[in-house]
């Protein structure tokens, strides 16, 4: 339990905080997914296309704060590799 009224404020901000991001990162988790399966059961087309939204997720993810910047570069990067390294 918090001890003081800016610690109690700080908690309520954290969870306020929490319920609003889980579903952005819920999905962005669900779109890299999608292109795992693509990649994997050998669908180049729909890999490339689920590609493309999770690199514009993943874009906005940085943007908004959601994930680091190097992070989502390093994603689209090894996501985009596996691509194009297909069979």
């Amino acid at each position: 339990m918090p001890q003081s009224k800016s610690a109690a404020k700080r908690a309520r901000q954290s969870e306020d905080r929490r319920q609003r991001t889980k579903p952005k990162r819920t999905a962005l988790r669900t779109q890299l997914k999608k292109v795992d399966r693509a990649i994997e059961s050998g669908q180049k087309e729909a890999a490339e296309a689920e590609l493309e939204k999770a690199v514009r997720m993943l874009d906005r993810a940085a943007r908004k704060g959601l994930i680091h910047k190097n992070q989502a570069a390093r994603r689209k990067s090894r996501l985009s590799n596996r691509v194009t390294n297909m069979a």
